[in-house]
């Protein structure tokens, strides 16, 4: 697969746009293991090989689990995800799908038990954020496999 074009050069004002909602979902106080279990899931839903090759090489950087990273796309079926994770994952896919249910009330109050108003908005800003990416990367064909995560400190979950 050869990518379509280099879409950071193409347009710098569109990638920055969409790297300055990346670099707050960094920033905004929520767990980062959590924020990579959502980025690789929407990844998952919507067929992107890039970023599903980029997130879960920092989530092992970070020190997720094999298994727990094996084991995402069937989440509902393991319990190796916390509550708050849980409603994570089923928020993500319920915005990543949007078109299909939009959000029920009952996921909604769920979600309202887990997180306050900030960190919803900050979640919500996160899986915006990870489906931006995830279009980009399969609009222009980002090649999968180079990407290399930067060294960091294992997160704590």
């Amino acid at each position: 697969m050869q990518p379509r074009l280099n879409y950071q050069q193409a347009s710098p004002g569109a990638f920055n746009a969409l790297l300055d909602m990346e670099k707050y979902t960094r920033q905004c106080g929520l767990e980062y293991s959590l924020i990579e279990l959502v980025k690789i899931r929407a990844s998952q839903i919507n067929g992107c090989a890039y970023c599903i090759d980029m997130h879960t090489k920092d989530a092992r950087a970070a020190g997720e689990t094999e298994q727990r990273l094996y084991a995402l796309s069937v989440w509902h079926e393991t319990p190796f995800y916390t509550g708050r994770e849980r409603v994570a994952l089923e928020l993500t896919e319920a915005i990543t799908s949007i078109a299909q249910a939009g959000v029920p009330d009952e996921l909604y109050q769920r979600a309202c038990e887990q997180f306050n108003e900030e960190e919803l908005v900050n979640l919500v800003t996160a899986i915006i954020t990870i489906n931006g990416w995830n279009r980009l990367a399969l609009a222009f064909r980002a090649v999968a496999g180079s990407y290399q995560p930067p060294a960091r400190k294992p997160a704590t979950t």
